[in-house]
């Protein structure tokens, strides 16, 4: 049923089995002008309904932040994306569109989560980015103590054509963090590729997450895993940059693209009492932004920590 303007949630007949044995969120367009994956979603609820397959998993479509997405902005007041884990009831955010649909969004998995108490729930937040990247698809893992990533995710990540994957390295306001923490989710936030208007993507690209999820919502085995996307590198912060004040510079270029790499040595940031060099590895930073405030991230420096081989745990 339609609970609200960009949500939906589908539930099978009783009858049906759900041989997965899951509960599935699936969202998209937090940023209303990252465009793709509500494709992608589009194209899988239009077969459904036009009764192509069956939906064999009770499944919570979220279309994140309709008005933006109407607008062809990433957002109207404020990133949606940095208002949950409750972060909607900060003052300054409580009383802002992006703030209330937040908090809706929030009591809406909760909900779907209440319902569905003895079924795996997983969440797939789907995004795509402004900025190039070394690596053109990637997935965040929410940080949950003392939890580390089953294989099985590993393999529906390189399924959808993912091959790299990054371990946060600690609880955030990003909507997958929210899931993940609250309600016990295997969650990740995916990358899949350049942000463009509607109408625009090239969705050969996206075919990857589309047969991926179409397989999960009908309720089919996993494939085996094929070359090339057959090992997902996985990375780890090893370095929070902050913006430490008026002193600070940051010397990596605006433009630059998520996962450069910085070879031993160089020097990242500076400021009249400190700096940080990279360490005796290389290390590539992501999601460089110095306009932030005193205090705010300015990006992370990660490190491959492995490689997941399929059928090799």
């Amino acid at each position: 049923s339609r609970k609200a303007n960009g949500v939906l949630w589908l539930t099978p007949p009783a009858e049906q089995a759900n041989p997965n044995q899951e509960a599935l969120i699936i969202s998209a367009g937090v940023h209303g002008n990252e465009t793709a994956p509500i494709e992608v979603l589009n194209m899988l609820v239009s077969e459904l309904f036009s009764g192509e397959w069956s939906l064999a998993c009770p499944l919570l479509l979220v279309l994140g932040n309709p008005p933006a997405m109407v607008a062809g902005e990433r957002f109207l007041d404020v990133n949606m994306n940095r208002l949950f884990n409750g972060a909607h009831g900060k003052p300054e955010y409580s009383g802002l569109a992006e703030g209330r649909r937040a908090r809706f969004l929030e009591e809406m998995c909760r909900q779907f989560a209440m319902a569905h108490q003895g079924l795996a729930l997983n969440h797939y937040d789907l995004h795509t980015a402004i900025r190039p990247s070394k690596r053109e698809r990637f997935a965040l893992y929410p940080y949950v103590e003392g939890r580390s990533v089953p294989a099985g995710q590993c393999a529906f990540l390189l399924e959808a054509e993912v091959e790299t994957l990054l371990l946060q390295h600690k609880e955030s306001t990003v909507f997958s963090s929210f899931t993940a923490s609250t309600l016990k989710a295997e969650s990740f936030t995916i990358e899949l590729g350049k942000v463009e208007p509607f109408g625009r993507n090239d969705l050969r690209r996206f075919q990857g997450i589309e047969r991926a999820l179409r397989r999960r919502f009908r309720g089919e085995a996993a494939p085996a895993v094929q070359p090339p996307f057959d090992h997902l590198t996985v990375f780890e912060v090893v370095h929070e940059v902050l913006n430490t004040g008026p002193s600070f510079r940051f010397h990596v270029p605006d433009d630059v693209a998520n996962f450069t790499e910085y070879q031993p040595g160089t020097v990242i940031w500076e400021d009249d009492q400190d700096d940080y060099r990279v360490g005796t590895a290389p290390e590539a930073v992501v999601f460089p932004n110095r306009a932030v405030p005193v205090g705010q991230r300015v990006g992370l420096m990660i490190r491959a920590r492995e490689v997941y081989r399929a059928g090799s745990v």
